[in-house]
């Protein structure tokens, strides 16, 4: 028996190395890539609570306190500096370029933070052996250094700072055992003054990036949510027009079966009109039986009961009376019957209206108006300001949503706002238009003469 031997797989990077890798791929693009990058200090939003208790004129120029803020910090390197090189005896011109050497990278953060850094490190050797000073930081670089990694820290992220703060403890200890050992070097203070400085900035602009995160989530989540809600008012609303549509082409079917019978020897071709007409309904009824199922939730479960209409009105009005809401109704114009479509929908407007009643406004007094105008149905629904000892529901809830859809749906215009008494109005029309007798109504007219 011949044994195959299967090649062992290659073996992947342990988490070490891929770890440091990923470190060292951090270090390069912060601080090695793109070094001259231009990227001006951006102006802050004035829009804080102690920004707001300045004029308008004010605020506009709070917008650069950063800047003004950064340039501070340069001209206080700018004077340290000077004032260290004049301690270990460079006077006159000499000082006053020290100290320039040392403030010019904490300006240049303004514009090009890495560059920035990167020159105010290698200032700090060069200080060094042109004073004779402190090593291997003199007086101008302890602030300036601490300076440009704050400024930069703000500027970037944790990732950047820690960076920075690691490479600048590597040169200390580099320089300091260089130049003339730890014991009488600087490297110790500096290095824990400015970790401390960085690491305070850090927290600072991960708490800010943190709450800035959280609101653009709960943006994006209220953003969803009310996605979420259309959609589900409009699941409602077909399943709601189901029981209508079926109907009507039910009655349609029916009709067109029935029709063949009512007349004496029809031709072939009025019946077959018919049984096309038929198969059509019953075919447009099992498609709509289809996509009803497709927006049936799993526990819906459909009434029993016919869906309500206008004429239902005082039912509903009795019940929320009983739910303690004082409301009164209005009809006014030709009461006549309207489309299903239309009846289902204007019931379902007065019903979420005079519910936001009671939640958000209870103790109001409300008024129902129905206007059966030429050319369409009007509804306005108004109730008074909450009065009483019982406190109003919080939240805005989704009723006008779902008001606007049905009003939408029926190519209607609607407004909702609040009342000057502190009270809200609901105001809607539907456009319906005239039905025109058919030939059996005109038929049946003419023998009722």
């Amino acid at each position: 028996m011949t044994e195959t031997t299967t090649p062992a797989a290659p073996r992947g990077h342990s988490p070490e190395f891929s770890l440091a890798r990923a470190a060292l791929q951090g270090l390069r693009e912060d601080l090695f890539q793109d070094v001259r990058a231009y990227r001006p200090l951006p102006r802050a939003a004035a829009s804080g609570p102690l920004a707001q208790l300045f004029p308008e004129r004010i605020r506009r120029k709070l917008e650069y306190l950063p800047h003004a803020v950064v340039l501070g910090l340069a001209l206080l390197t700018f004077i340290v500096g000077t004032m260290g090189a004049t301690d270990y005896g460079d006077a006159g011109a000499f000082a006053y370029v020290a100290g320039f050497l040392a403030a010019a990278p904490v300006a240049l953060t303004l514009l090009r933070p890495t560059l920035a850094w990167w020159l105010s490190l290698m200032v700090a050797p060069v200080l060094v052996a042109l004073t004779n000073g402190q090593y291997p930081w003199p007086a101008g670089s302890i602030l300036g250094h601490t300076a440009v990694m704050t400024v930069v820290a703000a500027r970037s992220g944790p990732r950047t700072a820690g960076w920075m703060w690691t490479l600048s403890a590597v040169y200390s200890m580099l320089a300091a055992s260089a130049v003339g050992g730890w014991y009488d070097s600087d490297a110790v203070p500096v290095l824990i003054f400015s970790g401390v400085a960085v690491a305070l900035v850090t927290l600072v602009q991960a708490n800010r990036t943190t709450k800035r995160q959280v609101v653009e989530e709960r943006t994006v989540t209220a953003v969803e949510r009310d996605k979420r809600t259309l959609l589900e008012e409009r699941t409602t609303i077909a399943r709601e027009l189901h029981d209508v549509v079926a109907h009507h082409m039910s009655v349609v079917a029916i009709q067109a079966e029935a029709a063949p019978y009512r007349v004496e020897n029809p031709p072939p071709e009025l019946e077959q009109a018919f049984v096309t007409i038929r198969e059509n309904a019953v075919a447009a009824l099992t498609e709509l039986r289809r996509v009803l199922g497709v927006v049936r939730a799993e526990d819906y479960e459909a009434p029993d009961a016919p869906q309500p209409t206008l004429a239902d009105l005082d039912r509903l009005l009795e019940n929320v009376r009983d739910a303690g809401l004082s409301v009164t109704k209005t009809v006014t114009g030709a009461v006549r019957e309207l489309p299903p479509g239309v009846e289902l929908s204007a019931y379902r407007i007065v019903q979420e209206a005079l519910s936001n009643t009671l939640r958000h406004a209870p103790g109001a007094q409300a008024a129902v108006e129905v206007s059966y105008v030429l050319g369409g149905l009007g509804l306005r629904v108004v109730n008074g300001p909450p009065t009483g000892l019982v406190k109003p529901s919080p939240g805005a809830g989704h009723g006008i949503t779902g008001m606007r859809e049905r009003v939408s749906m029926l190519s209607g215009e609607m407004t909702a706002d609040g009342t000057a008494d502190g009270g809200y109005e609901v105001t809607v029309f539907i456009p319906v238009a005239a039905r025109e007798a058919g030939p059996r109504e005109e038929r049946d007219e003419a023998g009722g003469a």
